[in-house]
């Protein structure tokens, strides 16, 4: 387990969780890593550290490269446990050394582990020298946690900025130009759709202050560390956290007798007819994860479920709870479901679809028992009438 030099003297020595399939309701079938990164300067300086069962794995590359005992700066960009989770290991390494962290990040350590630290709050557009060196400090906060921050290596023209571009991939490889792009891409949309999309606007004031660095490099606290698709990854989250949307809709429905899933096949029928992009999405077979993900670019979403004693389907109440915190702005809904007698379920989901702020053009169609056919072709004239309406909608 040796450190993977980035450029001269900066080394990365975070572990990889080859087994992580969960990350608090996200599903990571790829696994992740925790990137710890040193810098060997007059002053040894570690920037972020890895979750507590890899420590061990940390410490090895570490060692590989100089005796723990030897750092003097800790910088803690971010107090989330799987970046903090080895700093009391690490400290008993190298008991004198101070940890750098944001106003936010004094307190969440001291809340989260409560020992007496050497803690030096560093504002933002502060810079510490550690030799050649000048790190700089950026407060990014709700980037995603209050205490967020970022530091820029001028010297190295490398961005270690934390939480922010990364991606849940577990890898030998390091660098965005040994993996494929599409698999990159499909991994950092998902992390920004599962984690950081509440904080669009957040997002693009960090971007703006980042605009006035030189960098070469990005490197994250999850994943592959940019060198060559800088440009792509950072107009990727321009256009994310700007809820710019395609013409493209997502058809998120279960189903119990296969009535609501008739019309969500109707529903798709139209809007293909139309050539709008569709993925057509049974809570029963997809993650919400991975739907959440269709719905970062997608400027139509469609929600359909039976009505299930007096409500709809737990599988659409825990989807609408998940993507409601998440607040994608500026979408627009449909709701369609089938019933037996009550009816209910068409309602609550629109209330909730409502309460994000969405616009809903087109009345809702709720059919009871089982669709027929005179019903389903005024389905697909919906779905149709739908394409249209985003198509005007997104060219205005």
């Amino acid at each position: 387990m040796q450190a993977i030099e980035l450029k001269p003297n900066v080394y990365w020595v975070g572990g990889i969780d080859w087994n992580l399939r969960n990350f608090h309701g996200y599903q990571t079938p790829r696994g992740s890593t925790y990137n710890a990164y040193l810098i060997i300067d007059e002053e040894i300086t570690l920037i972020d550290t890895v979750k507590h069962y890899l420590f061990d794995e940390m410490l090895t590359r570490i060692k590989s490269v100089i005796d723990p005992k030897k750092i003097s700066t800790i910088i803690s960009n971010h107090v989330e446990m799987d970046h903090s989770g080895s700093l009391p290991f690490i400290l008993k390494y190298a008991p004198n050394a101070t940890v750098f962290t944001s106003t936010r990040g004094e307190k969440g350590l001291q809340k989260h582990y409560k020992h007496n630290w050497n803690i030096h709050v560093a504002e933002s557009g502060e810079s510490l020298s550690i030799g050649k060196r000048k790190l700089t400090f950026t407060h990014i906060p709700m980037v995603h946690w209050p205490d967020s921050m970022v530091t820029y290596s001028g010297f190295d023209k490398i961005l270690f900025p934390n939480d922010a571009f990364g991606q849940h991939i577990a890898s030998s490889e390091r660098f965005d130009d040994e993996l494929s792009f599409g698999i990159l891409e499909e991994e950092a949309a998902k992390y920004y759709a599962n984690i950081v999309l509440p904080y669009g606007g957040q997002v693009q004031k960090a971007l703006d202050a980042l605009h006035s660095l030189e960098v070469d490099m990005i490197a994250p606290s999850h994943g592959i560390i940019w060198r060559k698709y800088l440009k792509e990854i950072i107009e990727k989250y321009q256009k994310w956290s700007s809820n710019t949307t395609n013409h493209k809709a997502v058809i998120v429905y279960d189903t119990m007798w296969g009535s609501t899933e008739k019309i969500a096949y109707a529903l798709y029928e139209g809007l293909r007819e139309k050539g709008i992009f569709v993925s057509l999405r049974n809570l029963n077979q997809t993650h919400m994860s991975d739907i959440v993900t269709d719905v970062l670019d997608a400027k139509l979403v469609l929600f359909g479920s039976p009505t299930l004693n007096n409500g709809m389907l737990p599988t659409m109440g825990g989807f609408l709870t998940y993507l409601k915190g998440l607040r994608p702005k500026d979408r627009v809904g449909f709701v369609f479901g089938s019933f037996g007698w009550g009816g209910q379920a068409v309602g609550q989901i629109e209330s909730i679809v409502d309460e994000m702020g969405w616009d809903r053009p087109i009345a809702s169609t709720n059919i009871n028992y089982i669709p027929e056919e005179q019903d389903l072709k005024k389905i697909r004239d919906i779905g149709s009438q739908l394409a249209n309406y985003i198509k005007k909608n997104n060219e205005k």
